[in-house]
């Protein structure tokens, strides 16, 4: 009898360890899928400074639903199945390239650039109907370019050349319309270069050229004229003062200064000096040439 009692303890002995094999197979099974299913599931998104998120949720089955907004820097805590799409709304600048025919049918090319952004707070608007982060590409960009187009179209290419300014202020004027009601603004806008066609370039230039040297050779002749006009005042003057001089040099003054030059000579201590007359009473002869 106790043998047959020893026989069956000793029986039952693997069955215990298998079931708690089994069990342990099973939590292990349950349990690393799950964990996996959390690390995967719950997230954190976050939003860098300068952005906005855009957050939803996704679903196992189903779709995904819109979850809120947030402004970064943040990020949404341990959530299910969420995740973000962040939009830049500081602001950048969009550079377009354009070959545009002007008014008198020349090729111009150049650039123009745009600073805008998409308006803090908008975040939900721009996702959802104008794309997202592509919203420039889908939204802005076409309307931009057919903005310049129209401006600078007007304009015969020289005309065009020298007034880039207010080709801008046309382009600004004409885009800030059509974004009127849209999650969008614009700071300013600049117009390049413009660059015309090879030929009328150095037509052009040569054009300068010319009217340089033009202004130059205007430049010599009025300081030739100003020159013959001191010129003349010098002659003037020199024939004025001879005037005068002949005027008051009479023989009798003559007369009186070659006394006087004698008389001071008479005086010096330092030379002796003979004079010889050849005049009547010794007075030095004057003869006015004619």
């Amino acid at each position: 009898m106790n043998n047959n009692v020893e026989q069956g303890i000793v029986a039952t002995k693997p069955k215990s360890r298998s079931t708690k094999s089994t069990i342990l197979i099973i939590a292990v099974i349950i349990i690393i899928p799950l964990l996996i299913l959390i690390f995967t599931c719950f997230r954190n998104p976050s939003t860098p400074a300068g952005y906005e998120g855009y957050v939803k949720r996704g679903a196992m089955i189903g779709k995904t639903k819109y979850y809120g907004k947030q402004t970064g820097p943040t990020s949404t805590g341990l959530g299910w199945l969420l995740k973000v799409q962040n939009i830049d709304y500081r602001w950048q600048t969009y550079s377009e390239k354009f070959m545009v025919m002007s008014a008198d049918n020349l090729e111009l090319s150049f650039n123009a650039h745009i600073v805008m952004r998409a308006k803090p707070g908008s975040v939900k608007e721009i996702v959802e109907v104008y794309g997202g982060k592509k919203w420039y590409m889908r939204t802005t960009k076409e309307p931009f370019r057919n903005a310049v187009y129209e401006a600078v179209a007007g304009y015969e290419a020289l005309e065009a050349k020298d007034k880039r300014e207010v080709i801008a202020e046309r382009v600004v004027k004409k885009f800030n319309a059509y974004l009127k009601g849209k999650p969008f603004e614009v700071s300013s806008t600049v117009i390049g270069t413009i660059n015309l066609p090879e030929q009328v370039a150095n037509s052009q230039q040569l054009k300068i050229a010319k009217q340089t040297e033009l202004e130059q050779k205007g430049f010599e002749i009025d300081i030739a004229k100003k020159d013959k006009e001191i010129r003349i005042v010098e002659a003037e003057g020199i024939a004025a003062a001879q005037k005068i001089i002949n005027s008051t040099l009479t023989p009798l003054y003559l007369q009186h200064e070659a006394i006087k030059a004698q008389m001071d000579m008479s005086e010096s201590p330092n030379h002796t000096t003979v004079y010889i007359p050849s005049g009547a009473n010794g007075i030095p002869l004057i003869k006015i040439l004619e």
